[in-house]
């Protein structure tokens, strides 16, 4: 019993991981145009103001318009920059896998 739950965890421990280390071959990212370097650093300099705002003297819109404006800032820089993610539930089966084993 204990063989076939160690290897089931082993299965699901590689398919969880083997996505990134597909995704990685080993090489280093690309390196960024020019143009995307300047677009990430408007963007930081962009939420820096952000962050420096005084948000108790807004009203409840412009709090809305700059959450609304972050939400599109974050996703943009996610496209910029790229990576790479494991899903929630990939780990939590892994636990799950873990527990039941010990």
């Amino acid at each position: 019993m204990k063989k076939i739950a160690y290897f089931l965890s082993m299965v699901f421990l590689l398919s969880a991981f083997a996505p990134a280390a597909i995704a990685n071959d080993g090489k280093e990212p690309a390196p960024l145009s020019l143009e995307d370097e300047m677009r990430l650093g408007e963007i930081n300099e962009r939420v820096l103001e952000i962050k420096a705002m005084n948000f108790a003297e807004m009203t409840k819109a412009d709090k809305k318009e700059i959450r609304k404006e972050l939400r599109e800032i974050n996703k943009e820089a996610k496209d910029v920059g790229g990576g790479v993610y494991i899903s929630a539930g990939a780990i939590i089966i892994i636990l799950i896998i873990l527990l039941i084993i010990t």
